[in-house]
């Protein structure tokens, strides 16, 4: 295990309709005058944009309200924001959605702070130090953007989808109550758990060795999501998985299953210029990138592929040959994706194999290559790309 730093600073508020509670939350972390950020009109029609609203009335807090994030959410939309907190004052930002509107509301919070442009620290020419502080009411278990300091934007004219992190964007507190998820579609629920294992999965696929103790986090996580997403797919009312799913969304992405130990995420840059190219919905991408990543990279360490086919699949450990085992790990990944309604391939996603070589470009590797568990060049990615075109079960 590799020594490490772990900082995990926001407060967890979870169970059923604390989200009343967020202008007490709003208070006690010095808030005056809020940005409350949300997204459709979901929020607005289902009572929840009221019930929080109210309880900032009841703690006499000021508010202004900012909706319109879409999924992929834009850059267009930050810049409003942030030219609206500089002109009101604003020294709180209140997500109420799930991750897009939390990454939206994350680069509003850095950006209301800096004197250049924003979009300086998706680029690399710049790094947050500072920010507004955050706080989320949780309604869609996914990015686990309510507990780490990530954040990924879609800058509208150029396509590109990029990410930026720093401590500073932690939110100071998160409002979890399952039940807000029960209403979403099963396909918005499945993208949902896809993107949690995908957290794990970075994580899980390491060059480091001696990592029982986060091993054995990522294969309960990763577990727990085999057993709870097809109940919820089945009953969307079941609080019971929802809550597992909600709260397995949240450890995946703190990173406290990945401390100590190298990390992969190009599965997740490889995904972001299909979301960024076709706006289609990042878990689905992920669906289908990330068994494709898995059959590419897989001969660089087949015994861990081997051992998440075992611990996590339930697979027969053949220990003469353990690639075929690897094999039917991934095999088992990719038919559970695909039961639980969501897309293993190109065309089921709505993309073109005929994009492919505009995919790599934006990407942007040129001669150089990614690092990770695998590092790849530009043919790489593009084979993975071709893999995930014509994947079957």
């Amino acid at each position: 295990m590799d020594s490490f730093n772990f900082y995990s600073p926001t407060e967890f508020v979870f169970g059923k309709n604390r989200e009343c509670e967020a202008g007490q939350l709003i208070k006690k972390y010095g808030g005056k005058k809020t940005l409350v950020h949300f997204g459709g009109g979901s929020a607005v029609k289902s009572g929840l944009l009221k019930r929080v609203t109210d309880s900032l009335d009841v703690e006499k807090l000021d508010y202004v309200l900012l909706g319109g994030v879409k999924p992929n959410p834009r850059d267009t939309l930050v810049y409003e924001g942030i030219e609206l907190c500089k002109k009101e004052g604003i020294d709180f930002i209140l997500c109420v959605g799930g991750g897009s509107v939390i990454d939206s509301a994350k680069a509003i919070a850095a950006g209301a702070l800096y004197d250049g442009d924003f979009w300086d620290f998706y680029s690399g020419k710049a790094s947050i130090v500072k920010a507004l502080p955050v706080g989320t009411v949780l309604t869609i278990a996914a990015a686990g953007s309510e507990g780490s300091g990530d954040t990924v934007v879609t800058q509208e004219k150029t396509g590109l989808k990029r990410g930026a992190g720093s401590n500073a964007l932690r939110p100071r507190f998160s409002i979890m109550n399952p039940e807000l998820t029960c209403t979403l579609p099963p396909f918005q629920t499945a993208c949902g758990a896809a993107d949690i294992m995908a957290h794990v999965f970075e994580r899980y696929f390491t060059n480091t060795t001696e990592v029982e103790i986060t091993d054995r986090l990522c294969e309960a996580v990763l577990s727990t999501m085999v057993k709870e997403a097809p109940r919820v797919i089945a009953d969307p009312n079941n609080y019971e998985a929802r809550a597992n799913i909600m709260w397995a969304g949240t450890v995946a992405h703190t990173n406290i299953c990945g401390v100590g130990r190298s990390q992969d995420w190009n599965s997740h840059n490889i995904e972001h210029e299909l979301s960024g190219l076709y706006d289609v919905a990042h878990g689905a991408g992920l669906a289908v990138i990330m068994p494709a990543w898995m059959e590419f990279v897989m001969p660089h360490n087949p015994m861990r592929f081997a051992q998440m086919a075992t611990r996590v699949f339930g697979c027969a450990m053949n220990f003469e040959k353990p690639e075929e085992t690897a094999k039917e790990g991934i095999r088992c990944f990719r038919r559970f994706l695909k039961e639980l309604g969501l897309p293993i391939n190109f065309k089921e996603l709505g993309a073109k194999e005929e994009d492919i070589p505009l995919l790599v470009e934006k990407l942007g590797l040129c001669e150089n290559k990614t690092w990770g568990f695998v590092r790849l060049s530009s043919d790489d990615v593009a084979a993975i790309y071709h893999i995930a075109a014509k994947a079957t079960l």
